[in-house]
């Protein structure tokens, strides 16, 4: 508390039982004397001068306003202030009772030199009631000097502040604790006895000094290191996680199908497949609903294979509706193309532009990819905790059940081995018990069971549930692949069959999409055209034996029907014959044309090289020539020279140079 003031303060604080104004204040001190006592007025010791004037002078009035200004509570807001309370909260309950103490010694002190009670009858006083010495209440009042009064709780704390005080002030070998900090945060978690007693052996050999005990660097350990950075070295990233508050996801704002999520839980239990003489182990992989917690497909597997995944996936669409989105996690088997093909956010395998969309693609979910080993992403995920429960220690699966690691094997460890078909009625009795067990504690179900949530939400007016159509449940129950058609038929090779249809025949050489059924490879396909649209249903074509003479015939057979039906077709395109066509095509042009007698010779000759002499037409000839002509060609039958028929020459016909060299010879 501050005890001297001059008077511009003393006008500024507007003091009961004082006049207003400077000057009233400076002719109010010269009436009663302030002056006139040396001990109350002194020179002020700051730049300007003046005079100060103790508390003590004014009235009773004044002096309780000032007492209760100086000690009003504020917050603190320097670095000091900040610094002793946070001293002070490291203290504890006893040292806190300690610090109330003192700080009720030194508010009586200054109570009573405010009510103008000398110091020594104040401290006499103080010294009677709270039985401490004289120097000690002196050492209390030091401690507050120049602290706000706000402050004066946290600045009479103990020193002796114990793990924060006396501790840390021993001092330790910077090397001797780079030794014990590094070797006791190993992932090993070695105790800190262990470390301590090594690190003191190095010491030794060293001479490394001071080393404190090992109680004082146990508490060292704790001040220095956080608890987040041992649990982190010494157990690792998910057990350091833990110290973060789980995040609550509210699901009151959905309904029933809006979002659902799936997992797989490989079961402990000693499993018998059909043919096989070693027991296995299987996975239980299944979908649920996310706002009501019910289990809505489920299926046996001995591995996460995409398989697996489009049959729960497939089951629940057909049996509930197709969900908005699905949560799941970016395994293999979740995130294969058959699954999430075209689907944003996969992180998993290469994007093609030709890449077929997978099954949630073709349904139109939103597929989701979240932290594997999740609940607060899966809610399945602790689903999967009853269910392990109900089924692998079920007493009808008593024998069976293999413990959850190998060191906690039951006593009748591989006694029995359930076959599967008995698990699969068991796994389907356990889980309808699950959804229909009353007395959930979930947000929405709040003491009923997940089938009533569940039917209640569904039959909500106001929730429109997708359901598949006839044609979509073959996208899903079929898978997709992108292949070739190849030549020269256009069949197609797919997992080392063929497979062939006579419409193919039209898209050799092109990319196609073909679905099928993966249980069955040896069924018809369905083959689709690069923009989605049904080609046909192409058959599997088996391989032969090379003598199989059965098979040969079945083969002539078929190319004899595709022969037929291809020449059937060919007749249906083509209606008209060779003939047909050319009557059609210059029928037109006889009707225009009017049809004209051909200009020819009634006798024609062969044309040789040369160039050919213009026909002739034939004269008239007398009666001796004809004689003549007649007789010539009687010699000519009978033979001899005369048979000979000449060549023309030049442009002489060859009658005309036979007539010649007959004259010519006579």
């Amino acid at each position: 508390m501050k005890d001297w003031f001059t008077l511009a303060e003393l006008d500024k604080a507007k003091l009961p039982g004082l006049p207003c104004g400077l000057r009233e204040i400076y002719r109010h001190a010269e009436r009663h004397g302030w002056r006139l006592d040396p001990r109350k007025v002194r020179k002020r010791d700051a730049a300007g001068g003046g005079l100060e004037f103790h508390y003590s002078l004014l009235p009773d009035a004044a002096r309780s306003k000032i007492a209760f200004l100086e000690t009003a509570p504020t917050l603190p807001e320097t670095a000091v202030s900040k610094l002793l309370w946070r001293r002070f909260e490291a203290l504890t309950d006893a040292q806190r009772a300690v610090c109330q103490k003192r700080l009720d010694a030194v508010l009586a002190w200054e109570d009573m030199r405010a009510a103008g009670i000398s110091a020594r009858e104040a401290t006499a006083y103080c010294e009677a009631k709270f039985e401490v010495a004289r120097a000690t209440l002196y050492e209390w009042r030091q401690m507050v000097e120049g602290k706000a009064r706000q402050d004066w709780l946290a600045a009479l704390a103990p020193d002796n502040t114990g793990a924060t005080g006396e501790d840390m002030k021993v001092e330790c070998h910077p090397d001797a604790w780079d030794v014990l900090a590094s070797d006791y945060l190993r992932p090993e978690a070695p105790k800190f006895s262990s470390c301590y007693r090594r690190m003191i052996d190095v010491a030794n050999k060293k001479g490394w000094a001071p080393i404190p005990s090992e109680r004082t660097l146990r508490r060292h350990m704790d001040i220095k290191v956080p608890r987040a950075v041992q649990i982190l070295s010494r157990k690792g990233k998910e057990e350091a996680m833990r110290l973060i508050p789980a995040q609550q996801r509210s699901v009151a704002h959905l309904m029933a199908m809006q979002y659902a999520n799936t997992d797989g839980h490989k079961l402990d239990l000693h499993v018998q497949m059909p043919g096989r003489d070693k027991p296995t182990r299987v996975f239980l992989m299944a979908t649920q609903d996310i706002y009501s917690r019910k289990i809505l497909s489920w299926v046996l597997t001995e591995a996460e294979t995409w398989e697996a995944v489009r049959t729960i996936i497939g089951r629940m669409v057909e049996e509930h509706g197709i969900p908005e989105r699905l949560y799941m996690d970016n395994g293999r088997a979740f995130a294969s193309k058959k699954i999430s093909g075209g689907a944003r956010r996969r992180n998993r395998f290469k994007i093609t532009e030709d890449e077929v969309a997978g099954l949630l693609k073709t349904l139109g979910i939103d597929g989701r990819f979240v932290t594997p080993y999740s609940g607060q992403s899966k809610p399945i995920e602790r689903g999967w905790g009853d269910l392990a429960e109900e089924i692998a220690k079920h007493p009808d699966m008593a024998g069976a059940y293999t413990g959850r690691s190998p060191e906690h094997k039951p006593e009748n460890y591989g006694k029995w081995a359930v076959p599967i078909d008995q698990l699969e009625r068991h796994v389907a009795a356990r889980i309808a018990e699950h959804n229909a067990r009353a007395g959930r504690k979930t947000e929405t179900a709040k003491g009923r069971s997940f089938d009533a949530v569940f039917a209640e939400s569904m039959a909500d007016p106001a929730n429109l549930v997708r359901f598949a159509s006839p044609m979509q449940r073959s996208l899903w129950m079929l898978t997709a692949e992108t292949v070739t058609a190849r030549k020269p038929s256009g069949a197609i090779h797919l997992f080392d069959n063929r497979y062939w249809s006579r419409e193919l025949n039209q898209w050799i050489g092109k990319k196609l999409t073909v679905r099928f059924d993966p249980s069955d490879l040896h069924a018809a396909v369905k083959v689709y055209d690069p923009q989605g649209r049904l080609i046909c249903e192409a058959e599997c074509i088996d391989k032969t034996g090379f003598d199989c003479q059965a098979a040969a015939r079945e083969t002539a057979r078929a190319k004899s029907e595709f022969a037929k039906s291809v020449k059937a077709q060919k007749g249906a395109a083509r209606r008209l014959s060779d003939l047909q066509l050319q009557e059609l095509m210059g029928r037109g042009d006889r009707a225009e044309t009017p049809k004209a007698k051909p200009d020819r010779p009634k006798v024609t000759r062969l044309i040789t090289r040369q160039q050919a002499v213009p026909s002739m037409t034939s004269e008239a000839i007398d009666e001796h020539e004809f004689e003549d002509n007649f007789s010539r060609g009687l010699a000519r039958l009978a033979g001899g020279e005369a048979a000979i028929l000449p060549f023309p020459k030049g442009d002489r016909p060859a009658s005309a140079a036979s007539g010649r060299k007959c004259r010519a010879e006579k």
